[in-house]
């Protein structure tokens, strides 16, 4: 197989990451199958995405006349079959569960063609973990985006089995949609830059959950310091708190670890209230106008009544 015979994707989940990996592909010229388990979540999708695609005209990440063939490359299906149908490179972007992953992957085994290509957009596991299960672990390896809105850095990361001719297919397909591939030599964690993103989030979360510090004040000495325009808990709500709260959680009874499992229940009541960041208008912060990004925030002046 060559990166000339990749044509048509097939997108895992219709969440956040697999919008923005379906228009990506899209709008470099595959066609797009995004699936996911109903009708109304790929409706809600669908609409999303034609914002998405305004938002990345109007940022200049793409001119203006791709954006109608690019949408019109995509199609939605909540049908195992029909999304399966003449799939050569599949991107997964579903719940972070190793048993969800492998299990989805087992029932596209069963309806893709031998050549299919599996990639995981996981965040925090192991491609090993689900390999097995997936049915083809030799063409299965971690393709891993970002934010596509703010950067075209991608992971590669093949696990012991992953055949050496995907790794390079994976790369090369990487490119051909835009992306910088940071290909690992083998599994790690986070990969590169989440595994150190996670070591941030984790410190951050563990301050504010043992009360050390408010969570602005925490965020406050990140950017400060670093000089940077959003600090963890920032990065935390553009993320999802949902996502958050599931890796967390997981590791948190993977590792029965008394830090990790307090600080899945410090993002679990900001969840259970339905704060789950950017996507749904408050999380940490609230939305579309969150107080880190006044111009006052840094200075401490005015972030809340207490302090005045």
């Amino acid at each position: 197989m060559d990166l000339k015979d990749i044509r048509r994707v097939l997108i895992l989940g219709a969440g956040t990451m697999g919008q923005q990996i379906g228009l990506l592909c899209a709008f470099h010229g595959y066609e797009v199958v995004i699936y996911d388990l109903k009708q109304d979540i790929l409706d809600n999708a669908y609409s999303r995405i034609q914002k998405r695609a305004g938002k990345w005209v109007l940022a200049n990440q793409f001119p203006p006349e791709k954006k109608e063939p690019a949408l019109r490359r995509i199609t939605m299906t909540d049908n195992l079959d029909k999304a399966a149908e003449g799939v050569d490179l599949i991107s997964e972007s579903v719940p972070e569960d190793p048993e969800i992953k492998g299990g989805i992957f087992h029932e596209f085994h069963k309806r893709c063609k031998e050549e299919t290509i599996f990639t995981t957009n996981t965040s925090s596991l192991l491609p090993s973990m689900f390999a097995k299960k997936s049915g083809r672990p030799d063409r299965l390896c971690a393709l891993h985006f970002h934010d596509i809105s703010i950067t075209n850095i991608v992971d590669v990361m093949p696990h012991a089995d992953t055949s050496p001719e995907v790794t390079r297919l994976v790369t090369a397909f990487a490119r051909a949609i835009g992306q910088i591939p940071i290909v690992l030599k083998r599994e790690n964690n986070g990969y590169v830059f989440n595994n150190m993103l996670m070591a941030l989030m984790d410190s951050a979360l563990s301050m504010a959950s043992h009360g050390i510090a408010p969570i602005e004040e925490i965020d406050r000495s990140w950017m400060g310091i670093m000089h940077t325009l959003i600090g963890p808990f920032g990065i935390m709500d553009s993320i999802g708190l949902d996502t958050v709260w599931k890796v967390t959680d997981y590791w948190a009874r993977q590792l029965n670890y008394e830090k990790a499992i307090t600080n899945a229940a410090f993002v679990r009541k900001y969840v259970d209230e339905g704060k789950l960041g950017l996507k749904s208008g408050e999380g940490f912060y609230g939305y579309p106008e969150p107080a880190y990004a006044r111009p006052d925030f840094i200075s401490g002046i005015s972030l809340s009544s207490e302090e005045k």
